[in-house]
């Protein structure tokens, strides 16, 4: 890879991997490292992709409801319907009773996130490099790579379980549960540090089990893409080269599964955490 081969060469390895994980900061970013030095910096590229998708998605949901048909249904149709009914059962399964957001929220959240994390399989010095050309220095083409973002769902997912706590229990009752649960009235103020604990580790775990996952794997893809920048010197290419081919496309194949795994836990997650704000305040 060209610019492996740059990186290895010129700046080193360091350098390199500290380059495809950098994000374009706009903002109050730090001249030196152009990482976030401040509340009001932008990764233009994390919005940029993320938004892309998002489009993508609307895109051709709308394309192909303009084209369903009561017949016989085309590959595509069938590929989606087989999406939509394996994500109403994960809702039948782990939701009680009926809401008509859940279903839409999951369905939403499995294909962003499959499709944001599908980015990581995209050769990593691609896009970077016609961002290059382009005068833009730096591209980070994974969004679920970027905390900001894991965070940003995974808080939006919180917000959510607070409204319907407060919605199914009322006020008094969401506060009952953080005075009385899990040990009763005599241990309010142990109840109380207890059910914060739990309450701030739903949105932590989100994004943080979604962000751990995709940055390693996009590190794993950047040092198989090293093997060609440092080791293919000559004649050693005939051996390296096609090491660092079989290497890539084995971890491909196993990182399409984490993916997939990625984006049906942060959805199964919700579909669970939702449904725990659903139940009523005896329930726990």
């Amino acid at each position: 890879m060209a610019a492996s081969e740059q990186a290895a060469g010129g700046g080193g390895t360091v350098e390199y991997i500290q380059h495809h994980l950098t994000n374009l900061c706009v903002g109050d970013c730090d001249p030196v490292t152009h990482k976030a030095a401040g509340f009001w910096a932008l990764h233009l590229d994390t919005l940029f992709f993320s938004l892309l998708l998002g489009g993508l998605i609307l895109g051709v949901s709308a394309w192909l409801a303009r084209r369903l048909t009561d017949g016989v249904p085309g590959p595509f149709q069938n590929f989606v319907e087989a999406i939509l009914e394996f994500v109403q059962q994960q809702v039948k399964d782990s939701f009680p009773g009926h809401n008509p957001l859940i279903a839409p929220l999951a369905l939403t959240i499995f294909l962003w996130v499959w499709l944001m994390n599908f980015m990581d399989l995209i050769p990593v010095d691609l896009l970077p490099a016609l961002a290059a050309a382009l005068g833009i220095p730096y591209l980070k083409v994974v969004p679920t790579t970027d905390l900001n973002a894991t965070l940003a769902m995974s808080l939006t997912v919180f917000a959510l379980i607070v409204y319907y706590n407060i919605k199914v229990k009322g006020a008094v009752g969401y506060l009952k549960m953080f005075l009385f649960h899990p040990f009763g009235k005599y241990l309010v103020p142990v109840n109380v540090v207890m059910t914060l604990i739990e309450e701030l580790a739903k949105p932590l775990s989100l994004a943080l089990r979604l962000f751990g996952n995709l940055f390693a794997g996009e590190l794993v893809f950047l040092l198989i893409a090293l093997i060609g920048g440092t080791l293919a010197v000559g004649a050693l290419a005939f051996l390296v080269l096609p090491l660092q081919a079989l290497l890539d496309l084995g971890w491909l194949i196993f990182h399409l599964l984490v993916i997939t795994l990625q984006a049906f836990i942060f959805m199964v997650l919700t579909i669970v955490y939702l449904g725990m704000a659903h139940a009523g305040p005896d329930d726990h």
